[in-house]
């Protein structure tokens, strides 16, 4: 009888320790990395979707690709075709400033937008691409908001980072680098608690790829 519950016990420990081994980790060539279940397409679809653009982009500004690729997976989690996510709370601050009864919106003023239609301010208050760029951003770069989510979405994704906060990402800041992208602030508090303690795992995962 002991002989058979000692059996059965170490059946349950050998169960649990490859549950843990298939849910938290993963053994790569490289070494071991740390890898949930709920990030592990996003991290496979955006080094195959995104991984070689990324790397010659990020070298052409000087700028980590493994950041890049982690915020990519936050932002959309590596997918191809990425929909949009249309924020009405920003449709109705730049609507203000379109009416005049708000004088400016994130460096957005009236002039900028006076002759926008609704569904063009839409299409502003929407974010885009796989950096989730939002359509707004567009008009600091001088471009429409088809090209943040067309074939060249990368890259302008890139250069906006870059032109924004790319000097954090050169001091090694990558937390005040994801708060920035996601909030706006270096402090801010992101929608998600855990935003930036993911991105830190995601880009220890594509830093030894």
């Amino acid at each position: 009888m002991k002989f058979v519950l000692r059996l059965l016990v170490l059946f349950v420990f050998l169960l649990a320790g490859i549950v843990f081994v298939k849910e938290y980790w993963e053994q790569g060539a490289d070494g071991i990395r740390k890898i949930t279940n709920t990030n592990r397409g996003g991290l496979a679809n955006t080094e195959v979707n995104y991984g070689s653009e990324v790397d010659r982009i990020a070298n052409e500004f000087g700028l980590p690709a493994h950041y890049l690729k982690a915020l990519i997976v936050l932002e959309c989690s590596g997918r191809k075709k990425v929909p949009s996510r249309y924020e009405k709370h920003v449709f109705n601050r730049l609507k203000k400033v379109r009416e005049g009864k708000k004088a400016i919106y994130e460096g957005i003023t009236r002039e900028n937008i006076k002759d926008a239609s609704d569904e063009a301010l839409k299409n502003l208050a929407s974010s885009w691409g796989p950096f989730q760029l939002m359509g707004y951003q567009c008009l600091k770069l001088g471009i429409n908001v088809s090209d943040v989510r067309g074939p060249e979405a990368i890259y302008w994704g890139v250069k906006w980072i870059n032109e924004e906060y790319g000097y954090k990402l050169r001091q090694g800041k990558f937390d005040h680098a994801f708060r920035m992208h996601n909030t706006g602030s270096p402090t801010g508090r992101t929608h998600d608690p855990n935003y930036t303690k993911n991105g830190a795992r995601y880009m220890e995962y594509f830093s030894v790829k």
